[in-house]
């Protein structure tokens, strides 16, 4: 129990201190000039100030509030290398026992996990997540239990909001060693055929490195090997990669293994980037003249980064008399031009009510297939009038028969039997 004596003036400070020099003062003439009942009145004079005052007497009941303590546990993958885990969890165990025996100290165990997002270890981001209800006042301190490699330390340690001690306890040995790459620079897109650069730098930590050596840099694109080189530990390297078609080009770094290092997955890198064309180039066959080829036309023809080649098949499909398909047309169709030498210079084919009467071998079919599985895009662009015998969507096609439906999707065809 605490007494204490507060004060609650009625009126401003001001006038209470000029109140109280007044009585001083009347109370010092009052007794140079020997006036009768003097002391009295000055006694007057001081309750009148006390009054204004407002004096209170409080008795206070305290109990001191506990400190807490957050112990932030790193559960991250590196964790998991050369048995640290069991000993983050064998630390973190007597630690929270030890901190329990004290009177005084509340223990907040927090687990610092990756959250998928490629920040890396956030143990700080976690520590102030665990202390947000908690006054500064209150924090008495904190243990990070963790490898080390932590992404988020504050620069200034006010950042952390509060005023108390930030302990580590590192776990692993002191003879550990490591290599990694390092991605330090990739573009995101290339145009096919050109050349970009990709810039990674070896890095060796632990003991017994720090020196400068060669070590073999494997370069992969789409899971074939495509060059070897020598690069220096702790220097950024720019390889050139070339950009070889549409769509994601894949490229795998990889560097030699250090002997006795802890894991060898930071060893390589993986980067995507996305092969683009100059000009998107477009094959479009129509199986018979309509109004819509015009929308068609337009469409494509609107941007000015489209390379259009535009076939319309003026036989139509009933009109079978015998003519030889050569002669079908003031200018051959160039069927083995396109579907053949040059199928792979397009970005896209579009089939506008298109069927098959013959204009197209079977050989060019397999073609197009081919062509789809490399990356090429294909369009069938037909309504209910084309769900015929001769249509890509019959069942009944006496040569050709759509397998199931994922690989229909690609345009994958195989050969069938009627019936």
């Amino acid at each position: 129990m605490i007494w204490s004596i507060s004060f609650s003036p009625l009126i401003p400070v001001w006038a209470l201190s000029a109140a109280i020099l007044l009585a001083i003062v009347a109370t010092g003439l009052l007794g140079l000039l020997s006036m009768r009942g003097w002391v009295l009145r000055g006694l007057t004079l001081v309750l009148v100030v006390l009054a204004l005052a407002n004096p209170a007497i409080e008795h206070e009941d305290r109990s001191p509030l506990s400190s807490v303590v957050a112990v932030v546990v790193d559960k991250s993958q590196s964790q998991k290398l050369d048995d640290r885990l069991a000993t983050t969890e064998t630390a973190a165990g007597e630690l929270k026992s030890r901190l329990n025996a004290l009177d005084g100290f509340d223990v907040r165990v927090l687990e610092a996990r990756n959250n998928g997002s490629g920040d890396g270890t956030q143990l700080f981001q976690t520590l102030a997540n665990g202390l947000s209800d908690v006054p500064p006042e209150r924090v008495g301190g904190a243990v990070l239990i963790t490898d080390g490699q932590v992404h988020d330390i504050p620069e200034k340690a006010a950042s952390l909001g509060f005023s108390a001690p930030v302990h580590s306890l590192i776990t692993g040995s002191a003879d550990e060693k490591d290599r990694r790459l390092v991605l330090h620079k990739a573009p995101r897109f290339g145009l096919v055929g050109s050349e970009q650069l990709v810039s990674v730098r070896i890095e060796d930590q632990g003991a017994g490195t720090g020196g400068p050596s060669r070590v073999r840099l494997s370069i992969k694109q789409d899971g074939n090997i495509i060059s070897e080189r020598s690069a220096t530990v702790g220097s950024t390297i720019d390889i050139p990669i070339e950009i070889t078609h549409g769509g994601n080009n894949i490229f795998e770094f990889e560097a030699a293994p250090l002997d006795g290092e802890l894991t060898e997955l930071n060893n390589r890198v993986v980067v995507t980037i996305d092969g683009i064309r100059e000009n998107l180039r477009v094959l479009l066959v129509s199986g018979s003249p309509h109004a819509g080829e015009r929308t068609w036309r337009n469409l494509l023809k609107s941007d000015a980064s489209v390379d259009l080649v535009h076939f319309t098949i003026l036989r139509p499909p009933e009109k079978q008399d015998g003519t030889p398909i050569n002669e079908l047309s003031l200018i051959a169709f160039p069927t083995r031009e396109l579907f053949s030498v040059k199928i792979d210079e397009f970005d896209l084919i579009i089939f506008d009510r298109y069927v098959r009467r013959g204009v197209l071998p079977m050989l060019y079919f397999d073609n197009i297939a081919r062509y789809v599985r490399n990356g090429g895009a294909v369009l069938l662009a037909s309504g209910p009038d084309y769900a015929e015998g001769g249509s890509y969507t019959a069942h009944s096609a006496p040569i050709f028969c759509p397998p199931t439906g994922a690989i229909w999707k690609n345009l994958s065809m195989r050969r069938c039997k009627t019936g």
